[in-house]
């Protein structure tokens, strides 16, 4: 069975949501017949290439905060990625475009390297004083991923090399109804929106292996933290609904 998770890498519900599923799927009894792709979904794709700002200072302004309102909404995310065993940093972290970010995940999935590489880079960029936006670091991650270095450095330096993917990937979300990250469809029968607890994610895994000849996209379990498209990443309020789509 496949699971198809999209995701940004400057969402920190993504990072969150992704150990979650991971938790759920560590229990699941047939976790070795699950294939898991990511694929691209960008929260900013209108930012120039280059165009980095402070996250803090980014959020503050977005939602029109002051700046110790903005820390605050950081402290409630790193919470809940450090409950989860993940390093958080509050402070220091740059904001900006990920589109070659999501093109070198692409030649990653190519080579079977893909979450290894996406594992270092939310790393990277959550845990680490490493900006995730600056070529030369990308370079890095992708070797220590087990990349060719020359491969990463030809790729970021060739702005359509897997575009065409990333755009792709993207088309797919929007045609799925996916409005918001992370969004995790099993088997193409259901669909699950923001960091959900391990719990729904696991109760998501028995039904879609038990019901894997029903057609249509389910979605399963309530609200839960996300970011939206327009890149608002606050957390909405808690709902037991399921509602087919």
């Amino acid at each position: 069975m496949r699971v198809e998770i999209w995701s940004d890498i400057a969402c920190p519900w993504c990072y969150v949501g992704k150990a979650r599923f991971e938790k759920a799927l560590a229990g699941f009894a047939h976790r070795d017949e699950i294939e898991v792709v990511h694929r691209s979904f960008e929260l900013d794709p209108g930012r120039a290439k280059g165009d980095t700002e402070q996250v803090v200072d980014m959020l503050a302004q977005k939602y029109g905060r002051t700046v110790e309102e903005a820390r605050g909404m950081e402290a409630n995310v790193a919470a809940n990625a450090q409950a989860e065993g993940l390093g958080y940093r509050t402070e220091g972290r740059d904001h900006g475009n990920t589109f070659d970010i999501h093109r070198l995940l692409h030649l990653a999935k190519a080579r079977g390297l893909q979450e290894e590489l996406l594992t270092l880079v939310y790393r990277a960029n959550f845990a680490e004083e490493r900006s995730v936006f600056d070529d030369a670091v990308l370079a890095e991650l992708a070797v220590e991923a087990g990349l060719d270095a020359d491969e990463a450095r030809a790729l970021l330096a060739d702005p359509e090399a897997y575009a065409a993917d990333v755009r792709a990937d993207e088309r797919e979300a929007a045609e799925l109804g996916a409005n918001a990250v992370p969004f995790f469809v099993l088997d193409r029968r259901y669909g699950i929106s923001g960091g959900q607890p391990a719990e729904v994610f696991t109760q998501a895994l028995e039904q879609a292996w038990k019901d894997r000849e029903v057609p249509g996209l389910t979605q399963v379990g309530g609200d839960a933290a996300a970011c939206d498209a327009d890149g608002s990443c606050e957390v909405p309020a808690a709902s037991a609904s399921e509602q087919r789509v």
